[in-house]
């Protein structure tokens, strides 16, 4: 097999290293030309946010507050700053400490660690290309969140799955497989751990506190000569149904130089604003600002302050309500069709998820759920799309499942997610026979 991290002189065209790590057809590129190929299909792929609830009120109600003041309305119209707009970075960060129980003290993220990003998935790569040179290792669950995977593969990284459960990725393999990497002397390779502790995508699991705390202690505890970091990617947290909410990761980082908080309102608010937002350790502030300012001068600025006023008036958490009320009776819907459709087939199960906008299925193995495989095919011609559960595992590790696929709910009615279901078990039964 061919070293990845190696130039082939094949490249003739002049793109970097990099540029073909990227290359290829994605999984994302394929599902929108099969849903613009057929505009009648039901797609249960797009992680896309309900179109229904996008805040348009909301949005006119805090564009009327900011461009009546004439001075605010300036202010947000300039350029703004590479971290961002500084009452704004205050606002998100009271809420997550509020969130966290998170008490003032001499080590408690300041201000001055909040940066805004344009989507979370810029922080990601902004830390990413911080911290990884071509051949270092990051630890991610397997099934993990395969637009992340595309984004490690880009920087070089070696991707490791960790096993994981119903309640997520498991500590006490994350501790088994930092113990082989030492005994093969690349311990002072691994530099990130990737966790999505709520409402997982693909998974739908969410990490109890107890794993959350052990994940930090495993990180800080195999930090001997080189410094490894925690990603806690908390996108999907205000997309809570069910249950009580569990404090971020950071709350279990007492001396806060481990973890990485990223967040988003693209999933929570709109998308299309752009708006997301970290926590950074202190020692990982300076090179990521600087990474920033060389890629875009900041985040856009008047969409910060837009979004902080939605959250001053108390919109955002109106808003939130409305949002998981719809985004509650879709998970339910989801549940019951499944029930109802998929439950009779032998070999078919799932967890069911208390919040997020995924549904994760196991089905037979001889089912094969791959883009190239029978069932893929068969769902896209009967009008139903789903996300290939191959995609979503890392390149090491436990090893590739052929026989899980993953449902989203969020952008369908509740009527296509019934219907959707019944034609994915009616494709399954098909290509099971």
């Amino acid at each position: 097999m061919d070293d990845p991290f190696q130039i082939s002189d094949s490249h003739e065209n002049g793109l970097s290293r990099r540029a073909h790590w990227a290359g290829g057809e994605t999984i994302a590129t394929v599902l929108m030309a099969k849903t613009v190929e057929n505009p009648e299909i039901i797609s249960l792929a797009a992680g896309f946010v309900d179109n229904e609830t996008l805040p348009r009120d909301v949005v006119r109600q805090a564009m009327d507050v900011l461009l009546s003041d004439p001075e605010r309305a300036r202010a947000a119209l300039q350029y703004g700053t590479t971290s961002g707009h500084l009452p704004f970075r205050r606002t998100l960060l009271d809420r997550l400490l509020q969130a966290d129980a998170v008490g003032e003290g001499p080590e408690t993220p300041t201000v001055e660690q909040v940066l805004i990003t344009a989507g979370s998935n810029q922080l990601l790569y902004l830390a990413c290309d911080t911290l990884i040179d071509p051949g270092d290792i990051v630890l991610c669950g397997s099934p993990a969140y395969f637009v992340y995977l595309g984004t490690l593969r880009n920087v070089g990284a070696r991707i490791i799955g960790i096993e994981t459960d119903e309640h997520g990725l498991m500590p006490e393999a994350l501790e088994a497989r930092l113990a082989s990497l030492e005994r093969g002397g690349e311990l002072d390779r691994v530099k990130l751990i990737y966790v999505t502790s709520y409402f997982d995508n693909p998974t739908g699991t969410t990490l109890p506190a107890e794993r959350r705390a052990a994940l930090v202690r495993i990180a800080k505890q195999w930090s001997r000569r080189r410094k490894i970091y925690v990603i806690d990617d908390v996108a999907y947290r205000n997309l809570r149904y069910y249950g009580d909410d569990v404090p971020s990761m950071l709350a279990f980082d007492e001396e806060h130089d481990t973890v990485i908080v990223a967040d988003t309102f693209s999933k929570s608010f709109s998308p299309g604003l752009r708006i997301g937002w970290g926590v950074l350790p202190r020692e990982l502030l300076g090179p990521v600002l600087s990474q920033k300012g060389n890629i875009d001068f900041g985040s856009p600025n008047f969409n910060q302050h837009l979004m902080n006023i939605v959250i001053e008036e108390g919109l955002f958490d109106a808003h939130l309500e409305t949002l998981r009320e719809s985004y509650r009776k879709k998970l339910d819907e989801t549940l019951e069709a499944a029930e109802r459709f998929l439950g009779p087939l032998e070999g078919v199960d799932w967890v069911a998820p208390r919040g997020g906008l995924y549904l994760w299925l196991r089905l037979p193995e001889h089912i094969d759920t791959s883009l190239s495989g029978s069932l893929f095919s068969q769902a896209a011609e009967n009008g139903v799309l789903y996300v290939p559960g191959d995609c979503c595992y890392p390149d090491e590790g436990p090893g590739v499942c052929r026989n899980r696929l993953r449902l989203s709910y969020g952008i369908q009615s509740c009527e296509s997610i019934h219907r959707g279901v019944e034609i994915l078990a009616h494709a399954i039964r098909k290509v099971s026979r």
